[in-house]
């Protein structure tokens, strides 16, 4: 009787202390992520891929451009870039966006099939 009752101790502590450690979880350093659509220019496949790589910079958790209605949209972690950078990085691949230009030789290095100017 008396060892059933250290392990009915025992089972209670380690119960206590499981579920006061999973209390302490500081849930303020937890990734979070933003969702934003924006518009990019391109035609076609080519342009998608590209503008796609280009966007996938560190931080970015998704990017998916639609050939139809232009829009890129993006989820990302906002403490770890910011979305000037990753339009930055779309225009110089190439593709404009709504707050950046690619330059001409950048825009000029693109495959006939994606001009969009």
């Amino acid at each position: 009787m008396k060892t059933f009752k250290y392990f009915l101790s025992a089972l209670f502590l380690m119960t206590l202390s499981a579920s006061s450690f999973a209390q302490m979880t500081d849930h303020s350093k937890m990734a979070m992520t933003k969702t934003e659509v924006i518009k990019v220019s391109g035609k076609c496949e080519s342009c998608k891929a590209r503008i796609e790589k280009a966007a996938k910079v560190d931080g970015v958790t998704k990017a998916d451009w639609n050939v139809k209605t232009k829009l890129l949209t993006l989820v990302y972690n906002p403490s770890k870039v910011k979305s000037d950078d990753i339009q930055k990085s779309i225009a110089l691949a190439g593709h404009d966006t709504q707050k950046y230009k690619a330059t001409d030789k950048a825009y000029n290095s693109l495959p006939g099939c994606c001009k969009y100017r």
